[in-house]
């Protein structure tokens, strides 16, 4: 494929493609089939000496792939979080692609860096954020995109290493960074999501767990304990990862609490709120970012719920000097005229190089507009609580976490044992795909409203598979 007519000819076959395959998806198992290894005996194990043919290769995406494909966009696909998804979303995709721009500097191309700037203002304005964490000339903060929440955890934890670092440094100008590292302390909790381990580890900071409440959540007397025993034992409070809807049963932890302990320990407090940030554009769900104005970082991702493909991931920091100071080196090669004068997010993120990823949230916001977005998040909170409501009319089950967005906590009264039964036989069904965790050593089923097309009718189906994949199950509970 060497010219553009060629491509044309092959676009609008792949449109095509994607809008056939998006329309008819629900004739599709919403689980992939297949057993691990299956591609190998499908295609070569070397690459082809001379150029194939598109037609040859479009034949080969079913044939090959979509036996493969867990179809996260099936109205029956109810596990994990909703993978953002949406028309104007993938045309923002198509045109990054297209342009083809490596943007690791202002220079390297000015829309880019300009509207990431602006597109990440918006949505700070839409979710209600401080104007501290927005960019301006009287401001210190603003936000970026990076490709996921892990990255947006991992960078407020290592800026967060670096300033404590240099101010223990300033305090005694004879330690060396290596002597202070192993003495930093992060804290977070027992529903914390996996990431934030992860970021320690590749952070080298010792990672504090804490226990939460009966709620889940933290709370500030826990994390006031917590730091008073690790001074104590000659450690220093650097960093704490409080979340607002954790992984496993959307708690929100007590950041009204947590954020005076860390302004009064002078640690930072980054606040985790990948899944339930977006919805916070919502007026009503907003009581739940109070005590947001004690924290120095805050992330979210609008590829989840707020239509937008993935990856994009948002975050937001009080004092953009903590992150660029912490990251910036600049090779002769990639130093510009206006160093210094404009906004070089390569120093906000590990790699180098920047995707246009602004497009596609630009192109969202503008083609939705906030009161659609808005439309689509309060249905889909409203489709949980359908399907809390038959939970609940069903007195085999019961609900194990409050809603409050689009997840529902359950499980069959009885032993962990039997509700690991139901969720092995849901699988099995291959009708529905949604999966279970443990919280506190209680295993329970997680329903998640993932896809914008889902709604009632599929709440119902789903009730429905899941009360016949129960019936075995529930005579064993009763004893018959």
């Amino acid at each position: 494929m060497a010219t553009s007519e060629e491509f044309k000819v092959a676009g609008k076959d792949m449109v095509d493609y994607i809008c056939n395959y998006l329309d008819n998806i629900e004739e599709r198992p919403p689980l992939s089939q297949v057993r691990p290894g299956y591609l190998k005996d499908l295609i070569p194990s070397e690459a082809p000496e001379k150029p194939e043919s598109w037609e040859d290769v479009k034949k080969d995406i079913e044939r090959v792939i979509m036996p493969g494909m867990t179809h996260w966009q099936s109205p029956h696909f109810h596990a994990y979080f909703p993978t953002g998804h949406s028309f104007p979303s993938l045309l923002g995709d198509m045109l990054s692609g297209g342009i083809s721009c490596v943007a690791f500097s202002w220079i390297a191309s000015p829309a880019c860096t300009e509207l990431e700037t602006i597109v990440m203002n918006w949505l700070g304005k839409m979710i209600g954020l401080p104007e501290t964490f927005l960019a301006g000339e009287d401001s210190l903060g603003g936000g970026v995109i990076l490709g996921s929440a892990s990255e947006s955890i991992l960078m407020p934890l290592l800026a967060a290493k670096m300033k404590m670092i240099r101010k223990q440094q300033e305090l005694n100008p004879d330690l060396d960074q290596y002597d202070i590292l192993p003495k930093l302390v992060a804290y977070s909790t027992d529903q914390s999501h996996s990431c934030v381990s992860k970021a320690a580890m590749i952070s080298s900071v010792r990672m504090r767990v804490l226990p939460t409440d009966e709620r889940n959540a933290l709370r500030g007397d826990t994390l006031i304990e917590a730091m008073r025993n690790d001074r104590k034992k000659g450690l220093i409070p650097t960093f704490v990862c409080a979340t607002l809807g954790t992984t496993d049963c959307l708690a929100f932890d007590s950041i009204s609490e947590i954020g005076p302990v860390c302004k009064d320990a002078n640690v930072w407090l980054h606040i985790d709120a990948a899944y339930a940030g977006c919805a916070f554009i919502c007026p009503e769900f907003r009581y739940l970012l109070n005590g947001i104005e004690y924290a120095s970082s805050f992330n979210a991702s609008p590829q989840k719920i707020l239509r937008v493909n993935f990856d994009l991931a948002a975050m937001w920091v009080r004092d953009k000097r903590d992150i660029t100071g912490a990251f910036n080196i600049d090779q002769p090669i990639i130093q510009q005229d206006h160093q210094g004068l404009v906004e070089n997010y390569r120093h906000w993120q590990i790699p180098l190089g920047r995707r246009f990823r602004s497009l596609k949230l630009w192109f969202v916001l503008r083609m939705f507009g906030v009161k659609k977005l808005q439309e689509h998040i309060r249905y889909q909170v409203k489709l949980a609580e359908e399907f809390e409501a038959l939970v609940l009319a069903d007195p085999r089950f019961t609900i194990e976490a409050e809603v409050i967005l689009g997840l529902v906590c359950f499980g069959l009264k009885g032993p962990n044992e039997q509700t690991k039964e139901l969720i092995d036989k849901i699988i099995k069904s291959g009708k529905i795909y949604m999966n279970g965790t443990y919280v506190k050593g209680k295993f329970l089923l997680r329903f998640v409203v993932c896809p914008a097309t889902t709604d009632s009718s599929h709440i119902l189906y789903a009730w429905q598979v899941i009360q016949d994949c129960a019936d075995g199950i529930s005579t064993a509970i009763n004893g018959n």
